[in-house]
């Protein structure tokens, strides 16, 4: 009895710990962080700033139990089995722009990290969408700072009220994911501070986060774990934060500059800042002992913030279950309003239950589940309910559902693909040639036939099912540099339109393909997708073919080719029961192997998915079409063919259920684009200069502050769905907007308008206020958005909405005063539910006074 109050105790002392600071609380019964350092030992000092796999290592001579990390945002992916409750991924949950059901989010991961023993969480990720083509999007907020930072607050303070710190990530300009260890972004000071920085600076100034993970990669000449500007003189002086600033694992590259330049743990251990490197620092002046010390300051005032150091706290909260029915709920909650429908063409939905007797469930993601994409975000649900199976169980016996996933994996597909040494007269197969370096140079180590291009390699998915594996090679920093090329000839049965496929390893593995000696997919340098695809035309007969690949890093080895006639590639049953169903609905889209951390994406789906897109739907005028997905997608070649179409994102484990729901009706759909979706991939503003010219790994964000909706506006560019986008089953009027000033020079401003549901369902709306400027000197933005709320409304129902801007919402960075600046006059204030859909403008005045209150 007495541990349980104990623990209840250490529960209730954490969270006033949370509100209140450093020291609160436990100020007089746990060990302060000057205490423990003068008990240590400069070798221990060092070492405790080295992590232990997903860890901060014990001292328990000291007092200092192991502070346990897990892989997030989606779910706590460490210390489980692999197996937690599995939520929307971050793109999904800013669909929802509810603040309200972030926290919540964040409550129930934080509540399962507590069942588990974990201390830091390693989320929430808050970079911004530039591009499509970036393979981390799904784990991000999408491409507004203000939207993003929402979240972002939203999402910790739920997480941090249960007493576990959460870990915002991955700072700064990780926006992409090819060359991430060496690319080097590019960003000017105002692109910066209005963009890329804002949904940080939220996170530290408004929910207190307890940690930073620095990003892999350079931002304008220096790595992040290296680059005091940011760590030290922002973060910490300018926005004051005062908690633990990680690495990202294996993201440290000099001990020393790590050391002076604001890192305080290196993960997943001390491969730079270890005893080697800093002693010898030490002595010669070159790090302080007061920078070392600090360190461990920061990581034990963390520890005494959240409670963690207090005699008698149990990180691991019995009380708590590691299958919380609960936190399932709110899962599935965040992938109901996260799901955003496009294109609702005659009403088809929502359908109705009494009508359809039969309907196909077809694609690649139809089954099994796909609820998150790939990397550590790959987090295993106790099951994951897929569209089929959603769909399958809404409709219970009242219909018969019909399956077929429509087009061969690529796996599969490879090992069909049939090769000869020789265009006419050779063996069976293709040469392999092996090389023991990344350059395919000098004499081959070995040269051996095989009958087809299908290694399975180590992937992140191996990663997964192994992670004792991957923690030895985090660990020993271990390199295998090798190279291959195939050789073989492909022959073609008839002329036509053919399809080909590739799926490669990403982080530290480069592939290309030549087609009758003519490079047709390169990834050689730049890992642009782990499933390139690509369509060609081919004149029967025999076809060179030529595969390269290399490896460079712990991961690599997975290579795959297929080659088919696209005229063969969907299932003839997929055609068949498309003709006689009522409905289709086609579960298109990514998955693990297709859209993950360590690779970009490509814009157009997967492998054979258009086509089998177009197929269906020649077959089956009812065809809806769910993509699965971190962001857009090329749609122009079957956009008019369908009648429907929605986004589901990565819709976390009961993804499937979600969809049923709203596509017959029970759930009204509410979510709104976080990004723009671009007509073609061409549009996006930042499609020039989204890779490094040349051989450079400079990544220059030529587009400064006009990214997403911003960009378009700027551009004249028109998108197919824009920011802020969503229908639903229901309609919805705005009025009666007033602009009013409170409190005089200095205070905030209130919008305040009118929403009526003029429909005949209940439904939710996401109310936009973006404020317009025209009369700032400096180049900005046409309007930003500044402010939204979500309403839900009955048929008929009004209600009147105020959402409160304060002077940071005019504002821009001036870079040469280094400061946030107003230039004083009229601003518009338009009110609507997307970037393009404003039917309330009116305008405000607002004075240079302002400047005065701007942080």
């Amino acid at each position: 009895m007495m541990l349980g109050i104990k623990r209840v105790v250490s529960s209730m002392c954490a969270f006033a710990a949370i509100s209140l600071g450093v020291g609160s609380c436990f100020a007089q019964s746990a060990p302060s962080a000057d205490a423990i350092l003068g008990k240590m030992t400069p070798e221990q000092k060092i070492d405790y700033i080295g992590g232990t796999g997903f860890a901060i290592r014990a001292e328990p001579e000291l007092g200092l139990p192991a502070l346990e990390m897990s892989d997030g945002p989606v779910g706590v992916r460490s210390n489980s089995g692999f197996r937690s409750t599995t939520y929307a991924g971050g793109i999904g949950l800013a669909a929802t722009w509810n603040p309200e059901l972030a926290e919540e989010v964040g409550a129930g991961i934080g509540k399962d990290a507590r069942a588990r023993g974990i201390h830091f969480m390693l989320g929430p990720g808050v970079n911004i969408y530039r591009s499509p083509r970036n393979g981390r999007n799904f784990e991000y907020f999408g491409e507004d700072p203000f939207l993003s930072a929402a979240m972002a607050v939203g999402y910790i303070d739920g997480m941090q009220k249960q007493g576990v710190s959460s870990t915002v990530k991955h700072y700064l300009g990780n926006n992409s994911e090819f060359l991430r260890h060496d690319s080097d972004s590019i960003i000017d000071e105002r692109s910066l501070r209005e963009i890329y920085m804002p949904a940080f600076e939220a996170a530290v100034k408004k929910a207190h986060v307890g940690a930073i993970m620095d990003s892999y990669n350079l931002t304008n000449g220096q790595h992040m774990t290296q680059n005091s500007y940011f760590n030290t003189e922002i973060a910490r002086k300018e926005w004051g934060f005062n908690g633990v600033v990680m690495s990202d694992w294996v993201a440290t590259y000099d001990g020393v500059a790590a050391a002076n330049g604001g890192l305080d743990i290196e993960m997943p251990t001390g491969a730079f800042m270890n005893r080697k490197n800093l002693l010898p620092a030490l002595k010669d002046g070159r790090v302080k002992q007061a920078t070392i010390d600090e360190k461990v300051r920061h990581i034990v005032d963390t520890a005494n913030r959240f409670g963690w150091l207090a005699p008698g706290y149990q990180q691991t909260d019995l009380s708590l279950s590691t299958y919380d029915l609960n936190n399932q709920e709110v899962a599935l909650n965040a992938a109901r309003e996260g799901i955003v429908l496009l294109k609702n063409e005659g009403k088809l939905l929502p359908l109705d239950k009494t009508k359809v007797k039969t309907i196909l469930v077809v694609g690649p993601d139809a089954y099994p589940a796909v609820p998150v994409g790939g990397g550590s975000a790959g987090v295993v649900p106790f099951h994951g309910v897929s569209d089929l199976e959603g769909i399958a169980g809404y409709l219970g016996n009242n219909a018969v559902v019909y399956y077929e996933r429509g087009l061969p994996t690529i796996p599969d597909l490879a090992a069909q693909t049939n090769f000869t040494t020789t265009a006419h007269g050779g063996k069976a197969g293709l040469i392999v040639q092996s090389f023991n370096n990344a350059e395919l140079s000098g004499p081959a180590a070995t040269t051996k036939t095989i009958s087809h291009i299908n290694s399975a390699g180590f992937t992140w998915q191996t990663m997964t099912e192994d992670m004792d594996t991957i923690l030895a090679l985090f660990s020993s920093g271990a390199k295998h540099e090798v190279s291959r090329r195939w050789i073989g000839y492909y022959t073609a049965k008839t002329s036509g339109t053919y399809e080909i496929g590739v799926q490669s390893s990403g982080e530290g593995a480069g592939s290309r393909v030549y087609l009758d000696d003519k490079l047709i997919i390169d990834d050689w340098r730049l890992c642009r997708a782990f499933q390139p695809t690509l369509t060609v035309q081919l004149s029967a007969g025999p076809h060179k073919v030529v595969v390269e690949d290399n490896q460079t890093s712990m991961f690599g080895g997975r290579i795959r080719l297929a080659i088919a006639d696209q005229a063969t590639l969907v299932s003839a049953a997929a055609k068949t029961l498309a003709a006689k169903a009522d409905v289709v609905v086609v579960a298109a889209g990514f998955d693990q192997d297709s859209e993950s951390e360590g690779s970009d994406r490509t814009f157009g789906l997967p492998f054979g998915q258009e086509e089998l897109i177009k197929e269906i739907s020649a077959a089956n005028k009812n065809t809806i079409v769910a993509v699965t997905s971190g962001g857009n997608v090329d749609s122009l070649a079957w956009l008019d063919k369908v009648p429907a179409y929605l986004e589901q994102w990565y819709g976390g484990e009961g993804s499937g259920r979600a969809l049923a729901e709203v596509l017959f009706g029970d759930v009204n759909p509410s979510g709104h684009l976080p990004a723009t979706f671009e007509r073609k991939a061409e549009d996006n503003p930042t499609f020039a200069n989204y890779y490094p010219e040349g051989d450079s790994k400079k990544v220059t964000y030529k587009e400064g502050i006009f990214v997403g909706y911003r960009g378009y506006e700027k551009n004249g560019v028109k998108p197919l769905f824009p920011f802020g986008y969503g229908l639903s089953y229901t309609t919805f009027k705005y009025g009666n907007l007033t602009v009013n000033q409170d409190g005089g020079s200095g205070g905030n401003y209130t919008v305040a308008f009118d929403v009526t549901n003029t429909g005949d369902r209940a439904g939710a709306t996401v109310a936009q206020v973006y404020v317009a400027d025209d009369h700032t000197s400096i180049a900005h933005a046409a309007k930003q958005l500044k402010g939204f709320s979500k309403v839900n409304l009955k048929p008929g129902e009004t209600q009147h909405l105020s959402v409160t801007l304060d002077a940071r919402a005019f504002a821009y960075y001036d870079v040469s005063a280094k400061r946030w600046r107003v230039s004083p006059g009229n601003f518009g204030i338009l009110v609507g539910e997307s970037s393009v859909d404003l039917p309330l403008s009116g305008s405000v005045s607002v004075s240079a006074a302002e400047n005065a209150t701007l942080q």
